[in-house]
């Protein structure tokens, strides 16, 4: 028991990622969980969030040591939460100060092609860098290819992207790349677009399965030609609900199948955890990220109920095969923006400009009690048992075992753990989630 740790997060009380005893102090009886260490499952590949336009502005309101405070509250992995993987938009996006391209307008020839709009951007991500201490892992994501290159000739409102420019558009993709690694930075993946099936009032763009599988074929040959077979094509990045029908429009093609890493989700509209297992199930060999998660519609400040839906979703994905999990937004003000459409939302961590104070909002530690035990490379172990708590348990290389622990409920509940190496009892208090290492 000496080894044992108990990190809690709790409503009501001061327990904030806080080192606690592991105690019973319910009457209850014991309820199981069972860890099978010899049942392993997928390989953990890390945490993180968007490094967005608006993420890097916010931190150029504030002063140097709160700006430094802030990046360390994420990317340390000692005295943060250990994020190691990021996102950021390929040119505009809503979390963009506006929307923009790396081109000018009608530049088919890519001549034109500069990213120094994005330089606070990969600033940030280098700043980062210095906190996690090793190379962040980005994952670049369109919101809209240029406005002329779609039928719509809009960069909003939907829209697709004609075929006639399917290999100007795959060597944007190229061009991006490029340009970001020539700046230090390292882009592990893309993702063929963002929410494909969103008409959205801010910059946006559909792609039927059968779009993006033709796209993907086009897009696949082009990065290998220009040597960045290693990047990873990630398809759907949108919700749950029909990731399912979109993975099997996709991959149960021979041809694109061989481009595509995996499948990328968000959480909006939908709680089907089911859909994330299903894809896994049907394509085993191929891969499952979670790319996007926030709380919509403003910056909701002291609703603990936020935390618990970031827990709960991401106990929950992580169960069901998922690898990584980035949250949206790093850093948003007070209004949770900017958001050049006002499509405004919260981040874990809030900034209040004025003030020049950051917020570390319920979500940050709900993440954080999943994000910082969880190294790069751990392992789920399978876990079963009561389901009155949702709960995960994985293996670091290190060997350390780390079991997750929610309870939404009202009532405290006494739990017996077994198959880590060392049995386990204790209360797991209502509204609270607990991370057991040993």
């Amino acid at each position: 028991m000496k080894q044992m740790k108990h990190y809690r997060t709790k409503k009501d009380s001061n327990d904030r990622l806080s080192l606690v005893p592991v105690t019973i102090t319910s009457k209850a009886p014991f309820q199981k969980i069972t860890v099978n260490p010899k049942e392993l499952k997928q390989e953990i590949i890390g945490f993180g969030g968007a490094f967005t336009e608006s993420s890097a502005y916010n931190l150029s309101r504030i002063n140097k040591e709160a700006r430094e405070r802030a990046i360390k509250a994420y990317f340390d992995p000692v005295d943060g939460i250990g994020y190691n993987i990021g996102r950021v938009s390929i040119h505009g996006c809503d979390f963009s100060l506006g929307s923009y391209l790396y081109i000018k307008d009608y530049d088919d020839s890519l001549e034109s092609f500069d990213i120094s709009r994005d330089q606070s951007i990969i600033k940030l991500i280098h700043d980062a860098e210095k906190y996690a201490k090793t190379k962040i892992q980005i994952l670049g994501s369109p919101w809209t290819p240029p406005f002329w290159m779609k039928d719509n000739h809009s960069p909003i409102q939907g829209g697709k992207l004609l075929p006639k420019y399917y290999q100007t558009w795959a060597n944007y993709f190229v061009k991006f790349i490029e340009e970001y690694e020539k700046r230090g930075v390292s882009i592990f993946s893309v993702s063929v677009q963002n929410e494909p099936a969103a008409v959205q009032r801010w910059d946006s763009c559909i792609y039927s399965a059968e779009d993006e599988k033709e796209f993907v074929k086009v897009l696949g040959p082009t990065l290998e030609k220009h040597g960045y077979q290693d990047k990873k094509i990630l398809i759907w990045d949108h919700n749950r609900d029909i990731m399912v029908e979109r993975a099997k429009g996709v991959l149960e093609d021979p041809v694109a199948a061989k481009y595509v890493w995996g499948t990328a989700f968000h959480w909006y509209v939908s709680e089907a955890f089911e859909n994330v297992e299903t894809v896994h199930n049907l394509f085993p060999d191929k891969h499952l990220l979670f790319t996007e998660g926030c709380q919509e519609s403003g910056p909701h400040f002291g609703e603990y109920a936020v935390g618990e839906r970031y827990g709960r979703n991401m106990i929950n994905d992580l169960r069901n095969w998922t690898e990584g999990y980035i949250d949206w937004n790093l850093f948003l003000d007070e209004t949770g923006g900017p958001n050049h459409v006002n499509n405004l939302c919260s981040a874990p961590v809030m900034v209040k400009i004025w003030q020049e104070e950051l917020v570390l909002m319920p979500s940050y530690y709900y993440i954080g009690q999943i994000s910082k035990f969880v190294k790069p490379g751990a392992i789920q172990m399978a876990s079963s048992g009561t389901k009155d708590l949702i709960y995960v348990a994985f293996k670091n290389k290190d060997k350390s075992e780390v079991i997750i622990i929610q309870n939404e409920g009202e009532q405290d509940r006494n739990i017996e753990i077994t198959g880590l190496k060392e049995n386990v009892k204790l209360t797991i208090e209502a509204h609270s989630i607990s991370t057991i290492v040993l």
